[in-house]
This record gives C-alpha cells, sequence and structure tokens, in this order.
C-alpha cells in the first residue's frame, strides 16, 4: 500500500513540502532522516531552519524524558513552572550577559509569526502611532499582521491579507551595489511631503532567507539603527531564521555591533518543538497583564529541550569556530560550482551556515533540488521566483556527512546543466575544501557575499 495515498486523500490541497519530498518520513537523527522503506537522506533543509541543533538532539531528548517520566508540566499557559525559570535562567547566563544585552523575554507561541505580532502589537502601543516600514523581498510570517510585512506580492491580493498599514522600502542591495538605499529611506522620513507617514518601528531580517538570501551589510545596518535613533522609531531584528547560532554568533546582528529594541526569535529556540518569544528592552516592556496571550505561550517540553540545546553556548567560542569553518566549506563548494559555468549568471551569498546559489531562473532551480533528492539530499529554493537553492544544513552536521551533500549537489548541478562550460577553469571539490578546525574563523567581511 501506498502511505501517500493517506495524505492525498485527506490532507489539504495547502501541503507543501510532502510535493517536493514525496516519501513517508519515519526517523531522524542529527542530519540524517530515514523513510519508512529504509533510505537515508541528508538534510540540508533542517525544517526551514527550526533544527540547527540537529533532529533528535541527544541531549535535548534525554532531558525530555526524564522531564516526562517525572510527570513534568507540558502545559501551563504563562504560569510559573521549573522547566520555565530553568530554561530563563539559562537563556540570561548563556545568551544574554555575556553580549551585555538587557532584554525582558514575552513568550509568545507557538509559532515565530506570533512573535512578530506581538512585537509590532507593542511598537504601536508604545509610540502610538499604526505605520511599520518593512523591506523588499521580506518575509515575517503568514498571519494577517506579519503577512503584511512580507513583501511576496502573491500575498497582497486583496482578498487574500492585509496591506495592515505597511511601507515596504527597497532592502540593501535591491537598487544595485552603488546605490544606498539607506539615503532613500531617510530622505522620505524627513519630507513631509513624500507620503511616507512616520512609522512606529522599523522591521527587518540581517539575512532574508526566504527572499533569496539577500545578505544585508554591517554598514547598511548601522545606518538603519541610527535612522531609528534619530526619528524616535524602534527597531526590530527578525532572527526567527537566522538567529540561534546559523550565522556564526548566536543573534545574527552581532557582527554589526547594532542594538535592537525588540527581537523576535522561534524556530531553533525550541530545540525542535514549537517555541516563540519576544526580547524586549527592559524600559519598553509596557504590557499590561493579559494584553497579549496565547493558550500554548507556555510550552515546558520546549524549555526543557531548549535549555539542552542552549549548552553549546557554553563554549561559544569553539561552537562559533566550527559554524564560521564548516560555512566556508560551504561557500568554497557552492563557489565551484559557479566558476564551473562562469557563461551564466550565477552567484552565491550567505554567511555563516545559510547560503544560496542564485541561478536565476526558478525552473533549473526547481530541477536541481529534485534531482539531489532523487539522489539522498534534502534541499530547498528561496527567493520569489524559487531562483535561489538554499543551504540550511544542521549546525552540528558532521564534516564527512557535509562533504556528501555538497557532492550530491554538485553532482545535481552537473546533470541538470552539464558538467559546465568548456571555456571554465575547473576546480576539484577536494582541492578547495578546507578540513573543518583547520582555519580561524574569518571576518564578517569575508562572509559576506553581495
Amino acid at each position: 500500500m501506498n502511505m501517500l495515498n493517506t495524505i492525498d486523500r485527506m490532507e489539504s490541497e495547502i501541503r507543501g513540502y510532502v510535493r517536493s519530498f514525496p516519501v513517508v518520513f519515519e526517523s531522524a537523527t542529527k542530519a540524517t532522516l530515514r523513510t519508512v522503506d529504509g533510505r537515508e537522506f541528508i538534510d540540508f533543509f533542517a525544517g526551514a531552519g527550526t533544527l540547527n541543533y540537529g533532529h533528535n538532539n541527544e541531549k535535548a531528548n534525554e532531558r525530555m524524558i526524564e522531564y516526562i517520566q517525572k510527570h513534568g508540566v507540558q502545559h501551563g499557559l504563562d504560569t510559573a513552572t521549573r522547566a520555565k525559570i530553568d530554561f530563563i535562567e539559562t537563556f540570561e547566563s548563556l545568551i544574554l550577559k555575556p553580549r551585555n544585552l538587557d532584554f525582558k523575554l514575552q513568550f509568545t507561541g507557538p509559532t515565530g509569526t506570533n512573535s512578530v505580532e506581538a512585537a509590532i502589537k507593542l511598537a504601536r502601543k508604545l509610540k502610538k502611532r499604526s505605520h511599520i516600514i518593512a523591506f523588499t523581498n521580506a518575509y515575517h510570517g503568514h498571519s494577517l499582521g506579519s503577512l503584511a510585512l512580507t513583501g511576496n506580492q502573491y500575498y497582497h491580493d486583496e482578498h487574500y491579507g492585509s496591506h495592515d498599514n505597511v511601507t515596504h522600502m527597497p532592502f540593501d542591495g535591491y537598487l544595485g551595489d552603488d546605490i544606498d538605499t539607506s539615503l532613500l529611506l531617510e530622505k522620505m522620513l524627513l519630507d513631509g511631503s513624500s507620503g511616507l507617514p512616520k512609522p512606529a518601528a522599523i522591521i527587518l531580517e540581517t539575512i532574508q532567507c526566504e527572499g533569496g538570501i539577500k545578505v544585508a551589510s554591517p554598514q547598511w545596518l548601522k545606518r538603519i539603527e541610527k535612522i531609528c535613533r534619530d526619528n524616535d522609531i524602534l527597531l526590530i531584528i527578525d532572527d526567527i531564521q537566522t538567529g540561534n547560532g546559523r550565522t556564526g554568533e548566536f543573534f545574527s546582528f552581532e557582527a554589526s555591533g547594532i542594538r535592537p529594541d525588540l527581537i523576535c526569535l522561534s524556530k531553533s529556540i525550541g530545540g525542535g518543538l514549537p517555541m516563540s518569544l519576544v526580547l524586549i528592552s527592559r524600559e519598553l516592556d509596557v504590557w499590561k497583564p493579559g494584553q497579549h496571550t496565547g493558550t500554548f505561550r507556555g510550552n515546558n517540553l520546549a524549555f526543557v529541550a531548549s535549555r539542552a540545546c542552549l549548552e553549546n553556548w557554553k563554549e561559544a567560542d569553539a561552537f562559533t569556530k566550527q559554524t564560521f569553518a564548516k560555512g566556508k566549506l560551504v561557500q568554497a563548494a557552492f563557489q565551484s560550482i559557479v566558476d564551473s559555468n562562469p557563461t551564466r549568471n550565477f552567484s552565491v551569498r550567505g554567511r555563516g551556515m545559510v547560503w544560496g546559489i542564485d541561478l536565476g531562473n526558478g525552473e533549473l532551480a526547481g530541477k536541481v533540488v529534485q534531482e539531489s533528492f532523487n539522489n539522498g539530499l534534502i534541499i530547498e529554493t528561496a527567493g520569489a521566483d524559487g531562483h535561489v537553492v538554499k543551504f540550511l544544513a544542521p549546525l552540528v552536521i558532521d564534516e564527512s556527512q557535509l562533504k556528501d551533500g555538497l557532492e550530491i549537489l554538485n553532482r545535481a548541478f552537473e546533470t541538470q546543466i552539464g558538467s559546465g562550460d568548456a571555456s571554465s577553469q575547473t576546480t576539484s571539490q577536494s582541492s578547495i575544501m578546507p578540513q573543518v578546525g583547520d582555519n580561524n574563523p574569518p571576518s564578517i567581511g569575508n562572509f559576506i557575499t553581495e
């Protein structure tokens, strides 16, 4: 019996990933997925960034099993539980204090869009203004407030969503490398006849993952921060997909030196379980009790799992070094694919352990992803037209498995576009891939490819 028949018969047509990956998964560990018929897949997808610390993280599983066996509270709304207090204290000691960050934690739930909704609601409450500025190619979620912030035009049909007092301004690089889009934003804010209302907040992702791995430069981020400070506007960083260590440091904005007012976290912060929160600068926490609630804002199993995963950051320097080193290996492999096809307009973008190859062609990118899947690799596309092949493997993937996955991807490119243009100067993968741990992590400048 084909088990997928049940999905076809009963699940809504809204389903997506099962169409890209038409198998029935049964188990998973670290960066490996296994199907009911025994096939194994290397995971370069990681639950769209939810599994930075791997499938079935061993420490997290041990802690959750122990917690369940002791009949620990699982559902608690926002009551005080031992699991919640332990998580808060661990997050404060391992993440906030070493970075000299003074934030209070608002638990929303259970997904990233809930965090974004709470952040923009609080910003509007604080500033007594309704307008929000987001950016081109942004992705912030699918509930109505978050959807209004999302850039893809598909989600802005009048019958589907709401514009909800949002203006989209050009992200860094949107108008080309030579045009600083922050100057346009500043001009429009200062010009009383521009038609742009003064917003309560500006919200952005430092790397737009779903938007096609668009990387904001540290200089641009600093200018956006200054614009916010000069104009009494709150700065919200959506770190849902690119936080939790994905870019090397725990927060994606750390290398730029900026200090957001509000930070949205979800995905990997829950250790694979649903969890979402807003970090609020202490002086901005003006909520009254019950003004923003949610039935599943107290997922105690996620608190337990998250605390176990956060212990990676006890040795933050070593963990960051390993992330950068693995990312350098991916960057080199991706650049080799680009160099092997010099007559095509391919490009590589990314930082840390988030990378993309922009093929400028959604059909070709889809074929590469399908060919990779046929040969045991899970990877997806990004960008408005699905034209970017996106790498998001678990941060804890073994070097040997990472190389195996990159080799599968390389063969998929060779199959779909040939072994490269005849005029190319190809370089073997083995000669360009550094060994993890051989080099010190490079500076952020070396890891941003515009």
